[in-house]
């Protein structure tokens, strides 16, 4: 093995693609998308084929990755689709930066520009991208995203009172019937406030959710997510080539691959999985163009690349009947769903040449919050002492020095509820994998839940198994195989080792505060980043950025 010691610090290049399933990459088994770029970097370096998201959402996952924490420590979930609240980050001696499509943590506690949740109060030097997450309601003429139910069951409201107002004023001007004006009035007031209020909380979504910002600016309200592939791509490589004196860290954050799938016209239909297809080749031709300025600046020997995805691809999403999520390979499940493989899975690819072994596949358990502590020990960072770390450093793995990953349990939480647990037995090589709750595919027999479009977390949704449901990983990757005490004489002995570890884990969890309840989650409008004065909020300083970038 290579045990060159690491005594200067290295650049640091971090990319997270968004709801990219681990079947979607050439180097992860898939022979009809192309992603060269993606796999040059694995042969020029270490795959992970056991690395796991610690959320199959992005809120969440994102949240452990930046703090290499389980989710559960500090943030708190108990609806589906989490929207706010921040993360620290510490490192030291670095030009930290962040090119950002997709922060996803919020902005404002207090008022429309405190910016107590914004990347440049966590640590950060430089901040481009969006504050939210990416909606469809930001690409003109896609379907809604947000609460379609909701949305519907609010217009329907509306119109009853609209009816209700015409009616009573028609009677009132007839003489049918004995109504005060002033009733008339107030009625249609209470009508016309109550349609204000929902619709500007979704009728305007791409005006108050699909912002850019470049540090604590507001650049484009709403957003044109037809140009973000370029002025993305045009930040990172700016910023490579002004830092390239370093050392520096880039968190290149894509909107790839979520939906909707704003593809430029030279990648449109020309891969075989359609607009999907045509997005993750996309994205793979930007990785290409980012590890090309790092080439470029001589800094490809200096730099610790690494690739990966938040979390499983979504398998439910579609547009009228054309599939628009990704492809999670052999395993069962996707985005959303806390303990099936599918969701958790993602690719995990690092390069450092010289340091790390070229050509490599390490098949232990990792974790995406490992990132967090190998950069700051990359970083001769101080790690915080004063909370739980659940992540460990990588290197001693990546470089061969150890055989073994140091994470012997794996909790796979959905929201609040810990779903599935996973044992790696050192000694014996075996894979365990117990399932507590599971959710409850619609239609039966399927691989998802395709009537609701999400799998939820809990409630009348999900299964609970006791005893659990138990796979070996091992000589069952799909988990298609439950054991039981007749078919697994160690069946016993498993779970209740299990049972033990869930205990231990319990014991070092403190209550944190409810963030995501229904009060946190409303449109609150002195909240809301605004360009320009309030409720005029739009404009566009990104100029002429329609140059592109071949």
């Amino acid at each position: 093995g290579m045990s060159v010691a690491v005594d200067f610090k290295p650049n640091i290049l971090l990319i997270m693609a968004d709801d990219l399933g681990i079947g979607d990459i050439g180097c992860y088994g898939n022979n009809t998308i192309r992603t060269p770029n993606i796999d040059q970097l694995a042969k020029e370096g270490v795959k992970l084929t056991q690395h796991i998201s610690a959320a199959p959402l992005c809120t969440p996952s994102r949240a452990a990755f930046l703090t290499g924490r389980y989710p559960i420590r500090s943030v708190q979930f108990s609806i589906a689709i989490p929207l706010n609240r921040s993360v620290l980050w510490i490192l030291t001696a670095y030009h930290c930066i962040l090119v950002l499509r997709k922060w996803h943590q919020g902005v404002n506690c207090e008022s429309h520009s405190d910016h107590c949740h914004h990347p440049l109060n966590h640590g950060f030097d430089y901040f481009y991208g969006m504050p939210f997450t990416l909606v469809n309601e930001c690409q003109v003429g896609e379907d809604p995203f947000l609460n379609i139910r909701v949305q519907a069951k609010y217009w329907l409201y509306s119109q009853i009172i609209a009816l209700t107002v015409l009616t009573l004023l028609i009677g009132k001007l007839t003489g049918l019937f004995l109504v005060k004006w002033k009733a008339i009035i107030c009625f249609a007031l209470c009508g016309f406030l109550f349609f204000i209020s929902w619709f500007s909380s979704y009728g305007f979504v791409r005006y108050w959710n699909c912002i850019l910002m470049r540090n604590n600016d507001i650049s484009e309200q709403p957003m044109k997510p037809e140009r973000a592939a370029s002025n993305i791509l045009k930040e990172a490589i700016s910023f490579i080539e002004r830092n390239k004196n370093g050392p520096f860290l880039l968190f290149v954050s894509f909107l790839h691959v979520h939906t909707p799938l704003v593809t430029t016209e030279k990648f449109l239909g020309k891969s075989r999985h359609g607009l999907y297809g045509d997005n993750v080749e996309e994205m793979d031709w930007m990785v290409g163009r980012i590890l090309d300025a790092i080439d470029k600046a001589g800094l490809k020997n200096n730099t610790f690349t690494y690739f990966t995805s938040d979390h499983g691809g979504h398998l439910e999403a579609h547009k009228q009947n054309a599939p628009l999520g990704g492809w999670n390979g052999i395993y069962k499940g996707g985005k959303a769903m806390g303990g099936w493989e599918g969701g958790i899975r993602v690719p995990g690819i690092f390069r450092w040449p010289g340091v790390l072994p070229a050509d490599t596949v390490i098949d232990e358990p990792t974790s995406l919050m490992d990132i967090y502590p190998t950069v700051a020990h990359l970083a001769a960072g101080i790690m915080p002492q004063d909370r739980v770390i659940d992540g460990r450093n990588l290197m001693p793995l990546l470089q061969g020095k150890v055989q073994h990953s140091e994470h012997e349990f794996m909790f796979h939480y959905c929201g609040l509820y810990l779903h599935a647990v996973r044992w790696h037995q050192k000694d014996s090589g075996a894979l365990w994998k117990a399932h507590y709750t599971t959710p409850i595919f619609q239609p039966e027999g399927a691989g998802g839940c395709y009537i609701s479009g999400f799998c939820n977390c809990f409630g009348e949704d999900v299964t609970h198994h006791d005893p659990p449901l138990l796979f070996d990983l091992s000589s069952d990757p799909a988990e298609i195989k439950p054991l039981s005490p007749a078919t697994e004489p160690l069946f016993d002995t498993v779970i209740s080792r299990i049972e033990r570890a869930v205990q231990e884990h319990h014991r070092t969890l403190t209550p944190v505060p409810q963030q995501l309840s229904e009060y946190n989650n409303m449109w609150k409008p002195w909240l809301q980043p605004c360009c320009g004065t309030f409720p005029f909020c739009w404009c566009d300083k990104e100029g002429d950025s329609d140059q592109k970038i071949i």
